[in-house]
């Protein structure tokens, strides 16, 4: 037997069904085995893997016991000469395995290997090649130095900054969202150690391997789709709070020495990120809302300062009420008109940003009039702020849209690309469009062959992908898995990486599988 794969599930029904499929179409040519650990789930995640994956060997835990244990239950009983630790909501490449057989096997002195990973937008995810989380390494990561010098070798550790994401190297540490290794080593070192519930028993696991004397690889050849990453929780406090204790447990378990004065460190940081994702929270949530209450002040600061070389009959007077009143009227005016358009929705839009500035200007004149005339603006003075306000607003929209701070929607529909064959298309395309009639639906060939008669039908051909989703404006790629192999799919979304771009694949049992959402069609 030469490969066992573990998952170990937990109420994740439709990412194991895609999981497992990707798994043995990456299978036919290996001796290999695939266990499915199952941890209580209420869902019907085992029925499922019964019917469909007959295959599969099944450990079914009457109670959810963490995923130390759950994967050690399945190592146990593994006769594969590699162990790959593989999350349910993963989608593996055709060729994945054979691949890290070949590299493996040529690299005798290798104890784990880990892949090139990216989330369901396609992008890279940076815990694909990480650093041993030495006191050190994780005070830089947890006070922000990590972020502020990405590519340092001194402060860059944990997640290996400084080497290139697609490069073969030699790391430390390896994710337990493809843990690739080999049973005799692990035989040799001992499997994950339980006290880890979740989080931190790969770190353990892999420095481990090392104090062994062998080594860990990434892969970067190898690509794979994990949909939860990190990326999507660091906002989430209780996982602050969870991962961080994970990082006391290891360092009392091979730092001793330091251990204490870590974990005071780690503590400190614990309420300290967890405050910090609250406020970043509320940033996120109001960074438009700020940013216009800046431009506008600097617009006021601007008129107030060139007033006597303009010949404006009043300014703002800021040692009277009226004069404060006057500021505040301003602000109110162009928050509450852009408020009330949609500028500040989800789907930001530079249609509803300039309707909701010109709704303020509607209002500023409305409260204006309503001072009495000392204390009123000047109509000169008024439509002077009127115009810049008017006009530094939009074009900030469209700075902040092209730094990608914002994604600008230049169109009031969605636009979704569906790629694959005539059926396919056709039949999501209509139940999209029942669903919600006003999104735009466009094909895309499931192949790199057009031709005249296609052209009537579909808008490109698969490799032209990246550039349709910036001509396009699209919001949403779904993928037929029946017509497109994974591997294709996985390279579209690494050429054509974007967080404002939802890349979805379709199951065989008619859903549509997404990092965020799972929907029937």
């Amino acid at each position: 037997m030469k490969l066992s794969v573990i998952i170990v599930n937990y109420n994740v029904r439709h990412f194991l069904e895609q999981c497992l499929m990707s798994v043995f179409k990456a299978i036919p040519n290996i001796a290999a085995e695939v266990f499915v650990v199952d941890n209580d789930s209420s869902d019907d995640s085992l029925e499922m893997v019964r019917m469909n994956f007959p295959e599969v060997k099944i450990i079914h835990n009457s109670k959810n016991v963490g995923f130390s244990k759950a994967n050690n239950q399945a190592i146990k009983q593994s006769k594969g000469e590699y162990v790959l630790l593989l999350n349910p909501d993963t989608v593996v490449e055709e060729d994945t395995f054979e691949n890290c057989i070949r590299f493996m096997d040529a690299h005798l002195d290798g104890g784990g290997l880990g892949v090139k990973m990216i989330d369901g937008n396609g992008i890279f995810l940076p815990e694909s090649k990480r650093g041993l989380p030495t006191p050190a390494a994780s005070f830089y990561k947890i006070f922000g130095l990590s972020k502020l010098f990405p590519k340092s070798k001194t402060f860059a550790k944990y997640h290996l900054g400084y080497l290139k994401e697609n490069e073969t190297n030699q790391i430390e540490v390896l994710s337990g969202a493809f843990m690739w290794m080999r049973k005799s080593v692990l035989d040799e070192v001992g499997y994950l150690d339980e006290t880890f519930f979740m989080y931190g028993e790969d770190i353990d696991l892999s420095y481990r391997i090392t104090l062994a004397g062998y080594k860990n690889y990434y892969l970067p050849s190898v690509k794979i789709i994990h949909y939860k990453g990190e990326s999507t929780k660091k906002g989430n406090i209780n996982y602050v709070f969870i991962f961080y204790n994970a990082m006391i447990i290891f360092s009392k378990k091979h730092f001793a020495k330091k251990a204490k004065a870590f974990s005071f460190f780690i503590n400190i940081a614990i309420y300290l990120r967890a405050f910090l994702a609250i406020l970043f929270r509320f940033i996120e949530m109001a960074k438009l809302i700020l940013t216009d209450v800046i431009l506008i002040t600097l617009a006021l600061a601007f008129f107030n300062y060139i007033k006597p070389y303009l010949g404006f009959p009043n300014q703002i007077e800021l040692s009277n009420n009226y004069g404060i009143l006057n500021v505040v009227a301003v602000f109110l005016a162009f928050l509450v008109g852009i408020t009330f358009s949609g500028g500040y929705s989800k789907n930001i839009s530079l249609k509803k940003t300039i309707l909701g500035v010109l709704l303020g200007a509607i209002l500023l004149f409305v409260i204006n009039f309503a001072f009495p005339a000392a204390a009123a603006f000047s109509i000169k003075y008024l439509l002077s702020i009127i115009g810049l306000i008017s006009l530094i607003i939009p074009v900030n929209r469209l700075i902040l849209d092209y730094y990608e701070t914002i994604k600008l929607r230049k169109e009031n529909t969605k636009t979704t690309i569906i790629a694959g064959g005539n059926d396919f298309v056709a039949k999501v395309k209509k139940d999209i469009q029942k669903k919600q009639h006003t999104i735009n639906v466009l094909a895309l060939k499931e192949n790199n062959n057009i031709n005249e008669t296609d052209s009537k039908t579909y808008i490109g051909k698969r490799c032209q992908l990246p550039d349709l989703i910036s001509i396009y404006n699209i919001n949403e790629v779904i993928f037929s898995s029946k017509e497109i192999k994974y591997k294709d799919i996985i390279n579209e979304m690494d050429l054509g990486k974007n967080k404002y771009v939802d890349y979805k694949i379709s199951l065989s049992s008619n859903f549509i599988i997404g990092g965020q959402t799972i929907e029937q069609y």
